[in-house]
């Protein structure tokens, strides 16, 4: 999946001699943590919200309230944001630019075409992929993990297992690393009737469920 499938398309962007005390109240009432600086539509930098609180005064400082915002009313974005900004295209995968967020310690990507801001990718979006991709916030299934060994077919044959005992498969996820044991984990999420005969029915045919979380029963 690209990154424009999960950006955020409605970007709000400051210009260059936006005030420090406007890009403050935009991040505080919009409740949001970056704001992209752009010029004719170009993106020249990025404000954070660690960039306010660089420049906001110490707490033992000898300024007065007033001084203090005099000051910081003098500054502009142009000389608080920081350049260059890493930035990623909008058919960059989703997983290619989680791991630019990690590998470059940084909390957003902004999405940048044809020299264009179109849409920025924060942790929350990344967040919320994962979440939906692991199924996580799917009520109605239930989720195994199960040993497998670390060798060609076992996750098939595991799927086709829970597919022939009427089992549907909602999501997979297995780390490609064997864990301590030198076994594969596979977290699977499936819907069933009666998860209970269907997980009884992979022990019995030799599967070690590490962990398993029944959908809730939905009473009328």
């Amino acid at each position: 999946m690209y990154v424009d499938r999960i950006m955020t398309r409605e970007v709000l962007q400051v210009t260059e001699n936006t005030r420090v005390p406007q890009l403050a109240a935009l991040m505080r009432d919009r409740h949001i943590r970056h704001l992209p600086v752009a010029c004719d539509g170009q993106l020249v930098g990025l404000v954070t919200h660690h960039d306010l609180e660089r420049v906001s005064p110490s707490p033992v400082t000898t300024l007065s309230v007033g001084e203090a915002n005099y000051l910081l009313g003098k500054l502009t974005a142009a000389q608080v944001m920081h350049t260059p900004v890493v930035t990623c295209a909008p058919d960059t995968l989703v997983e290619e630019a989680a791991r630019l967020l990690r590998q470059e310690k940084i909390g957003c990507l902004p999405v940048v075409e044809n020299g264009r801001l179109v849409g920025i990718l924060t942790h929350e979006d990344v967040l919320d992929f994962f979440l939906d991709i692991t199924g996580c916030l799917m009520a109605d299934t239930t989720r195994i993990a199960v040993h497998l060994p670390d060798t060609i077919g076992q996750l098939g044959r595991l799927l086709a297992a829970i597919n022939d005992a009427g089992g549907y498969i909602a999501t997979v996820v297995s780390p490609l690393h064997p864990d301590q044991t030198g076994l594969r984990i596979a977290v699977v999420r499936y819907r069933a009737p009666n998860p209970r005969v269907l997980n009884q029915h992979l022990r019995d045919l030799g599967y070690d469920l590490l962990t398993e979380t029944l959908s809730p029963l939905i009473t009328t």
